[in-house]
């Protein structure tokens, strides 16, 4: 069997050293080339088309965040974010590169792990984000003058309503920071509807995401405070906090560290059941790109309800395993491609017939 060959992104001798070493210990992997910079990452990444890309964020010459976009746009290879950033401003890179297409992120080990366990973690989580399929980010080949002239053509909005909607509920894992963009992207300025969500993201790289997703839209994004009214964030945004999960009871949001769901806190399950059981036929809700299958029960739930269930395509998702377990067991009345979820959410604003059950 071929090995998987890694083109390792690390400005750090001592990084790179130990991350060799790391490698040298599996026999399924292959570190093909190094780089130290982001320009040497993309030449390097052209020439020796490895099966996966570790990418550091802070570089130098040119910055991991510009070599992921380049990448993504030209020649699309699975990249994981291996990186010990956590203040604001280089979180803020770290969601923009996951938005541009890497797949996941990892933190680097701070030397006070359990023996072994962060390698078992490295080496685990290199092998999975190698075998995605990753799809083509073009969007970074265009000067800005273009993608603002994109950004701002008049969505065309589907009428899917015919009955009155209270919520909407989305989950989204893996590829899930893109996915969510274009979805609140493609929402009508005058959509008045709260959007509950969960994101599972590593929850060392989570605390400022809300923030960076409210610097992205028109729509305001916050996490949640235990206890506040859902009705509080009508046509804005109220994500789970990092580590806690979310529920919807008695119009209010109620946050805990109950044990996980699917190896997952917060968990898009627990937040669906809730919301099928506060709202049932007047909850609309989006089960986006993903690793696993946390939220596909929980949008069954909501389709017996009586509720509007979407689920993200395959062709558009960057994993199609959440989705894929939701339409498996038919809780997604309908699979649309990314592209069109925004506007079928936002013709939930029109008249319309009744989406048949």
């Amino acid at each position: 069997m071929a090995k998987i060959r890694v083109l390792m992104v690390e400005d750090s001798a001592t990084i790179r050293g130990r991350f060799e070493e790391i490698l040298a210990t599996d026999p399924e992997l292959e570190l093909v080339g190094t780089a130290t910079d982001g320009k040497m990452a993309i030449e390097l990444c052209e020439a020796l088309r490895p099966n996966v890309v570790t990418m550091d964020m802070m570089l130098p010459t040119m910055s991991g965040l510009a070599s992921t976009e380049y990448i993504m746009a030209h020649f699309p290879t699975p990249i994981l974010i291996v990186s010990s950033s956590t203040n604001r401003g280089e979180l803020f890179k770290t969601y923009e590169a996951l938005a541009a297409g890497a797949v996941d992120v990892l933190d680097k080990p701070l030397g006070d792990e359990v023996d072994g366990d962060w390698e078992r973690r490295f080496l685990s989580t290199l092998k999975l984000v190698s075998r995605i399929k990753v799809i083509t980010h073009p969007r970074a080949r265009l000067p800005a003058s273009a993608k603002s002239s994109q950004a701002a053509l008049p969505p065309r909005y589907d009428a899917v309503g015919g009955q009155d909607y209270d919520v909407i509920a989305i989950g989204a894992s893996t590829g899930g920071p893109g996915a969510i963009l274009e979805v609140l992207g493609a929402l009508p300025p005058h959509f008045s509807l709260p959007i509950v969500m969960v994101l599972h993201i590593n929850e060392m790289f989570a605390p400022a995401f809300a923030e960076w997703l409210d610097g992205q839209t028109t729509r305001r994004v916050a996490y949640a405070r235990d206890g506040e009214p859902v009705e509080s964030h009508a046509g804005r945004v109220v994500m789970a906090p990092p580590g806690q999960h979310m529920v919807v009871r008695g119009g209010r949001l109620h946050l805990s560290r109950d044990p996980e769901r699917h190896s997952c806190r917060p968990s898009v399950d627990v937040l669906f059941e809730s919301v099928a059981d506060e709202y049932g036929s007047r909850a609309a809700a989006a089960l986006l790109t993903g690793m696993g299958r946390d939220g596909a029960t929980g949008l069954l739930d909501i389709r017996r309800a009586g509720g509007l269930t979407i689920a993200q395509d395959e062709a558009t998702s960057v994993v199609y395993g959440m989705p894929r377990e939701a339409a498996v067991i038919g809780a997604a009345m309908r699979i649309l491609p990314l592209g069109e979820i925004g506007r079928a959410i936002g013709g939930l604003a029109m008249a319309g017939a009744r989406v048949p059950a």
